[in-house]
């Protein structure tokens, strides 16, 4: 049998950038091609300039490479679609339904996807976030990712897509930039703790989250891919849980390591859309379907972040 070829669109991001280097692990360096509007300085081979929306391009490639797997990873992020909604909407279900209409074809085998805790709005009970539960997001970021989390499920059921998701967190990683998002904060903190000692929060010191170390993340979604399509029994999307957290408290883990460091609050539009979030996510279903369980907790976080940040 062929090896699986992968195609991972919007490489360049904060998980792009990690999953392909742990795809290559998996599949060989040649397997796994990366995408992006943009190319890198130092863009690791195979690589192809792709626009989501171009759907042509997008044939192409996948054509050209032989790819069998999609990670769609192309998205405007919360805070950033807040801005530009209508762009937003047509990149984040557009770039979806163009690889959701390839599998249907039969010409991809798999999909992933991403979704997002920002499925959930301000009626959703906020602590232990159920897998099931209301939801009436508010943000044009959560209301694409749960039209997209409906519309996989019904490639699903009608079609036989194969195609998973996994809702994340705030993810926290040191080999990216932030890309946009409400949770961002949680990475931008640790460099302003290494070179100023101070950091001014956007959120306010009692904002409690569910975040997840990106190492923790990346293997949640490869675990998910190589899991038996027969554990994988939701199609719209799993929660996923890591660690929850508000600033005062990674403030405090961060001073384990920079005694003088300060933290202030100066709470902007961020602030109402971490409002309607959960503080804390119900996994069971992951744990139980195909063996998710986190390794990092919020100290062991805090020392990684800051050592390679270092």
């Amino acid at each position: 049998m062929a090896a699986d070829k992968v195609l991972i669109i919007g490489s360049n991001g904060q998980i792009g950038l990690e999953l392909a280097e742990n795809l290559r692990k998996v599949y060989g360096e040649n397997n796994v091609v990366c995408s992006d509007v943009r190319m890198l300085e130092n863009q690791i081979a195979p690589f192809e300039l792709l626009d989501i929306l171009d759907v042509q391009r997008l044939h192409e490639i996948v054509k050209k490479h032989q790819i069998t797997q999609v990670y769609l990873l192309a998205a405007l992020l919360s805070a950033t679609a807040e801005k530009n909604p209508k762009f937003a909407w047509e990149l984040n279900m557009n770039g979806l339904f163009h690889v959701l209409d390839m599998a249907k074809e039969g010409i991809i085998k798999k999909i992933y996807w991403p979704s997002s805790i920002a499925v959930f709005g301000p009626t959703t009970p906020r602590v232990h976030t159920p897998q099931y539960t209301i939801m009436e997001p508010n943000t044009i970021y959560g209301i694409s990712k749960q039209a997209g989390e409906r519309y996989s499920e019904y490639y699903h059921q009608k079609y036989g897509v194969d195609v998973r998701s996994i809702r994340y967190p705030g993810l926290i990683g040191w080999k990216s930039a932030p890309g946009g998002g409400t949770t961002d904060y949680a990475v931008h903190i640790y460099h302003e703790a290494l070179k100023h000692q101070k950091y001014e929060c956007f959120l306010s010191a009692e904002t409690t989250l569910p975040m997840m170390y990106m190492e923790d993340a990346i293997r949640a979604t490869i675990d998910l891919m190589e899991a038996p399509a027969e554990k994988v029994k939701i199609r719209s999307a799993y929660n996923v849980a890591g660690i929850s957290f508000n600033p005062e408290e990674i403030a405090a883990s961060i001073r384990k390591h920079i005694p003088n460091f300060s933290i202030s609050y100066q709470p902007d539009f961020r602030q109402a859309i971490a409002d309607s979030w959960p503080q804390s996510i119900d996994d069971t279903r992951a744990r139980e379907d195909w063996g998710w369980q986190p390794k990092y907790d919020l100290d062991k976080m805090t020392a990684v972040m800051l050592e390679n940040i270092k």
